[in-house]
């Protein structure tokens, strides 16, 4: 009897190892060649303490391993950026079945780069590692994809003919290698590339491969190419080449050889060139007894210094022609000058009898800002809509004298559109300043406002009209007679500096931007120096208010409110970037220019100010110093060049800080915590992380899935390389599908 329940009780023992043992390799919600895959690449790193990875079974998009991505039951993508990962890739990514993204930059991995590579893939990243060895032929078969980038490693080799069927490749960077050979040719069937990194290696040849393709970013510097350049090249607006040795693999071309004299019976300039080997080697031969060498060198001698003179004549005629056109605009200008003085004097005597005869505060007439565009059968009238400024007071133009009648036209209106041009006219109180008026001639679709009436509106720009200090200037509240609320921003002294005309143009363009999610220009003001603009009135808070400074709207700002700020601001972006004719990068985008109302509405503000950015002036100065700590691309601090992708690691900036409700440099806190995005860049694919990251406020009120989504956006838009980074259009694709699939009531 003791017998058989020892039996029983071992064979329960063994079920229930067996039970225990099998459970990681059952069926879960994963499919399971993804899984095998994924294993494998594990183990084949080393087995890294990743949150949630396991080395055998497990379920990846069930269990939301750190950094991968599915879609149903298919791992898309595995992003692990930055966490020192080592090992190698191993053999087998190959198994993936449905890939699309692979980044695993700035990590230790080594080894090579396998052959097995996902035919699904379309953005594969593994810059800044240790891989060796060559770049794999299979590369071939991966025609979905878009955006490659191997830079920053130990790769060696040449490059392989592996390119023919990558017509969808747009972004691809292979610089700080080893590579060496010249392009392949079937580099000319990347139908669609537009940005080419392949700087500091040790590539050779030409670079006619690359002429007929469409790049726009292309830098080959500190390499080995020579011959000439091709033209199509040089029309690439952002061509790097320095570091190379062009030219240095071309004969001399046979019209510079001197003529054979029929006395001295040398022979034909090609017998010249076939033998120039064999007369380098052996001063006997036929050839050096046919074309003696000091005669060449004669020639030679003859040519340089007949280029050098020419060059020497062409210098001197252009330098004459330069001096010549600097002469003619001075007395140009002196003429204008002598002309407007007169005209001003002429003025300034008329000043008493139109004073006796005009009213400065009148209204102003209803057609203007009216514009009429005629179309193929009717005419259809736009009244701009001013919340009420047709009832500003504003001054009336006096009759202008015909020869003292000027217009600016900064972009010549089409002959179906009839523009009214509004000219301010100086108040009688600066008609006695040294400093004469501007003739000012607008053809914009908006008002233009004396600076008399500006004062009068801002109480004389007082303190307590002063809504907030942007980078360009302060920004006053103005209130109209009629009730009416606006915003002036004065612009700083420097800045103020700008020409009549290029403020004009500057007005011109931003009253163009018309969008929900961008703050409206309605005027200007460019009278006696000053350099101002008037926007529709929105409101005093912005996003740094609520989220640093204990405002009122900060207990309105839930989890699902906070996706939806950041929704909005996208959406000014992407039509900043997208939605223009020309595109407008922001180069200031910060909380401090997102505003928000009671109702947390969105609106963008000095959109289209980047021509104001004095690099002169004392507020820039402090400003720059602001956004160098805090929401400035590195790339920009190398360069200084402003891009879309800079506007995108902004833009992340500000979604940390939504996410975490810390300021981007806080010096109060532990040294290691100071910098927010160094801080938590590292921690954004680690939901334990994640948790202990979030803004104490709503904090518990977020699911994991939600943070780990929000946090993969932040993590994509502050890549310290900008071809790195997404599109706004991108991002605001994914923060929407967040909020719709969100069950969480928006407050």
């Amino acid at each position: 009897m003791d017998g058989e329940r020892s039996l029983v009780l071992r064979w329960t023992v063994l079920a229930f190892l067996v039970v225990i043992f099998t459970m990681p390799f059952s069926r879960a919600y994963t499919y399971e060649r993804d899984v095998y895959a994924i294993n494998s690449l594990f183990g084949a790193l080393g087995s890294p303490p990743l949150p949630g990875w396991v080395p055998n079974g497990g379920d990846p998009c069930g269990a939301s391993w750190q950094g991968v991505g599915c879609v149903n039951s298919n791992i898309t993508s595995i992003t692990i950026n930055g966490a020192n990962l080592g090992g190698q890739l191993g053999d087998d990514l190959g198994n993936f079945s449905s890939i699309i993204t692979i980044d695993l930059s700035n990590n230790n991995i080594g080894g090579s780069i396998p052959e097995n590579l996902p035919v699904t893939m379309q953005k594969f990243f593994l810059s800044a590692n240790q891989f060796t060895g060559s770049i794999p032929s299979s590369l071939s078969k991966l025609s979905l994809l878009t955006d490659m980038s191997l830079n920053n490693n130990h790769l060696t080799e040449e490059l392989p003919d592996a390119f023919q069927s990558l017509t969808g490749l747009i972004n691809l960077d292979l610089s700080s290698n080893n590579l060496s050979g010249q392009l392949p040719p079937s580099m000319g069937s990347l139908s669609s590339l537009t940005t080419l990194h392949i700087q500091n290696n040790e590539l050779g040849g030409t670079l006619n491969v690359l002429e007929d393709l469409p790049l726009k970013d292309l830098d080959i510097e500190n390499n080995l190419f020579s011959g000439p350049v091709p033209e199509k090249l040089l029309a690439i607006p952002k061509f790097k080449k320095d570091g190379n040795p062009f030219n240095t693999s071309i004969a001399p071309s046979p019209m510079l050889s001197p003529p054979p004299s029929p006395l001295s019976g040398a022979p034909s300039t090609d017998t010249v060139h076939a033998n120039s080997s064999s007369s380098s080697s052996s001063s006997s031969g036929p050839t050096a007894q046919q074309s003696p060498a000091p005669k060449r060198k004669i020639g030679t001698s003859t040519i340089k210094i007949v280029g050098y003179v020419l060059v020497a004549v062409v210098s001197l005629i252009i330098l004459a022609l330069s001096v010549m056109f600097c002469i003619s605009k001075y007395e140009e200008r002196k003429s204008r000058t002598d002309e407007l003085s007169k005209s001003v004097a002429g003025r300034a005597q008329r000043v008493p009898e139109e004073r006796k005869n005009r009213n400065h505060l009148v209204k102003p007439s209803k057609e203007v800002g009216k514009v009429s565009e005629s179309t193929s059968d009717k005419k259809i009238d736009h009244v701009i809509d001013l919340e009420g400024t047709d009832e500003l007071v504003m001054p009336l133009p006096p009759p202008p004298p015909p020869v003292e009648r000027v217009t600016v036209n900064l972009v010549p209106p089409p002959a179906s559109v009839e523009r009214v041009i509004v000219n301010p006219v100086a108040p009688p109180e600066y008609a006695t300043r040294n400093a004469p008026p501007e003739k000012v001639n607008a053809p914009t679709s908006v008002s233009s406002f004396a600076v008399s009436s500006l004062q009068q509106y801002t109480n004389s720009f007082r303190e307590d009209n002063l809504m907030r200090e942007s980078r360009l200037g302060k920004v006053y509240l103005a209130e109209l007679p009629s009730g009416t609320l606006l915003e002036v921003m004065k612009i700083d002294n420097v800045n103020s500096r700008i020409e009549v005309d290029d403020f004009l143009e500057l007005v011109l363009n931003i009253s163009e931007l018309r969008h929900p999610n961008i703050l409206q220009l309605v005027g200007y003001c460019a009278e006696f120096g000053q350099r101002l603009l008037v926007y529709k009135h929105f409101s005093r808070k912005t996003l740094q208010d609520v989220l640093h400074c204990n405002d009122d709207l900060s207990a309105k700002l839930s989890w699902n409110a906070r996706l939806c700020i950041a929704l909005e601001a996208a959406k000014g972006l992407e039509y900043l970037h997208e939605g223009c004719q020309t595109p407008i990068v922001h180069q200031n985008f910060e909380p401090d220019c997102i505003l928000l109302n009671g109702k947390l509405a969105v609106r963008v503000c000095e959109c289209g100010l980047a021509p104001l950015m004095s690099s002169n002036s004392v507020t820039q100065l402090s400003g720059r110093m602001h956004a160098l700590f805090t929401y400035e691309a590195p790339e920009v601090n190398e360069s200084g060049l402003y891009t879309d992708r800079s506007d995108i690691y902004s833009f992340g900036v500000v979604m940390l800080e939504l996410l975490t409700g810390r300021k981007p440099y806080d010096s109060s806190r532990p040294r290691q915590e100071q910098h927010l995005v160094r801080w938590a860049s590292s921690q954004l694919h680690d939901i334990n992380a994640l948790l202990r990251m979030v803004d104490p406020s709503i904090q518990g009120k977020c699911s994991e899935k939600s943070l780990s989504r929000f946090a993969d956006i932040i993590s994509r838009c502050i890549q310290q390389g900008p071809e790195f980074r997404p599109p706004i259009s991108e991002v605001v694709q994914d923060l929407s599908c967040m909020i719709n699939d969100s069950r969480e009531p928006i407050t």
